[in-house]
């Protein structure tokens, strides 16, 4: 029976990824893609922040925003799905751009960040391909939109992966069997670590015995790495909570499934927030549904009115 289904498993993510990619032609807007369908085990707190965090996620807005909730702190991670296509060819400085939280973010002074707020953003300056140096991208995002409020942040860019690769991350690596639900089935994130089911650990892709975080209803709660012969930092200003991955690994790093891209800049050095790719080829092009992970770095950010 185990082998009758292994047989099958290729064409479940052929089915899954033409669907998708049909999708996305037809309405022309990727659709929200959850990391993964994973609920918090009361009886496995991995790694939880506090007993409470569970309860904070699934709060009405309002029950989660405590009087003192002013601040980003520096550190923190933002998963986000971008929601505009942008282009060396057709962007223009000014233009916005828009993105979406993509997993609850908790905060330490015990608000989230609900998936779904809006983080905007602009183009800062596009150069189209036949120049000497190639088309290159320079973007900036500064305004998150939470719970009636207006942040201003400033981030980096730690890692990018294109939509596909978002979109598989979710998909198990087997299909179900009898006795096997779907929900009990291991995944695989941008960049290697594993998931044990519904609810269960995160491990680490360098070491399998190592614990980094654990599965939650809208992805994976882990400690941030560092990235061996990369410039991604683990923790940073005394920000060693558990972070909000989404899709991606602890140790992510670089850009995935974007063939011929590159960061130059990721806005942690001067210009501060400003994030620059280039490319090799004759055109750069970023589609709707492409997978990020901002990091603010930052002073903490007073909250303003919408």
């Amino acid at each position: 029976m185990f082998n009758k289904f292994r047989v099958v498993r290729p064409s479940m993510k052929q089915i899954i990824t033409a669907l998708f990619s049909t999708l996305v032609f037809l309405l022309g807007e990727t659709p929200a893609i959850q990391g993964r369908d994973h609920v918090v085990s009361s009886a496995n707190e991995l790694m939880s922040p506090s007993a409470d965090s569970k309860h904070r996620a699934n709060s009405p807005a309002e029950a989660s925003t405590p009087s003192n909730e002013n601040v980003i702190p520096p550190g923190t991670i933002l998963p986000v799905r971008l929601r505009t296509t942008i282009s060396s060819e057709k962007c223009r400085p000014g233009q916005l751009i828009i993105g979406r939280i993509a997993q609850n973010v908790p905060l330490p002074n015990g608000s989230t960040i609900h998936a779904g707020s809006k983080i905007q953003g602009q183009i800062i300056e596009a150069i189209p391909g036949g120049t000497s140096s190639g088309p290159k991208l320079s973007i900036r995002f500064d305004k998150v939109y939470a719970q009636g409020k207006t942040i201003p942040v400033t981030t980096n860019l730690r890692a990018i992966a294109g939509f596909m690769e978002v979109m598989e991350a979710g998909v198990p690596e087997e299909a179900p069997s009898e006795g096997t639900p779907y929900t009990w089935l291991n995944t695989t994130q941008i960049g290697g670590d594993s998931v044990y089911g519904m609810g269960g650990p995160v491990m680490s892709a360098e070491n399998t015995s190592e614990l980094v975080g654990k599965s939650v209803n809208d992805g994976v709660l882990s400690h941030v790495s560092a990235k061996e012969g990369t410039k991604c930092r683990g923790a940073i200003d005394g920000n060693n909570n558990p972070q909000a991955l989404w899709v991606f690994s602890s140790d992510a790093c670089g850009t995935y499934g974007l063939d011929h891209v590159k960061i130059s800049h990721a806005g942690r050095t001067d210009p501060a927030g400003t994030i620059s790719l280039v490319s090799d080829s004759s055109k750069l092009k970023i589609p709707n549904g492409t997978g990020m992970l901002l990091r603010v770095n930052s002073a903490p950010a007073t909250i303003g009115p919408a």
